[in-house]
């Protein structure tokens, strides 16, 4: 496992974000030179694990299948582009939903943690909040 780990947002960061939610893989636009940027993160020893929020789940406007296909095949463009996500995390809640995996709360970056086991155990949840 690399010794550094980054999180990234999806929408807004590697994908152009939407007013209406990107709700299939035909809405994916890519940024320009994300792809590369992730490979030269991987070439620079970091382990790149994306987290999102998706809350048109939860509001009805697309559906978990869609979104991780949409995840899918944007795993599958990275690596034929020569880079790696090692994991995407996703909220699927509403904001009024007061879940704990929805940014900026920490519970994706705890899963992650637990997932990949960064760090020492004991302080992973003082250390990622």
């Amino acid at each position: 496992m690399s010794e550094k780990t980054i999180f990234l947002d999806r929408d807004g960061v590697i994908c152009r974000d939407r007013d209406d939610y990107v709700k299939s893989w035909d809405e994916f636009v890519w940024f320009p030179k994300a792809k590369e940027g992730l490979k030269r993160l991987n070439d620079n020893h970091y382990m790149t694990i994306v987290v999102t929020n998706q809350a048109g789940v939860a509001r009805g406007i697309t559906s978990q299948q869609a979104v991780e296909d949409i995840h899918k095949r944007m795993l599958r463009e990275v690596s034929q582009a020569g880079g790696k996500i090692e994991a995407v995390y996703y909220c699927p809640h509403k904001p009024e939903d007061k879940c704990d995996c929805r940014k900026p709360k920490a519970g994706l970056l705890l899963k992650a943690a637990r997932d990949f086991a960064f760090g020492n155990q004991t302080n992973s949840s003082q250390d990622l909040t």
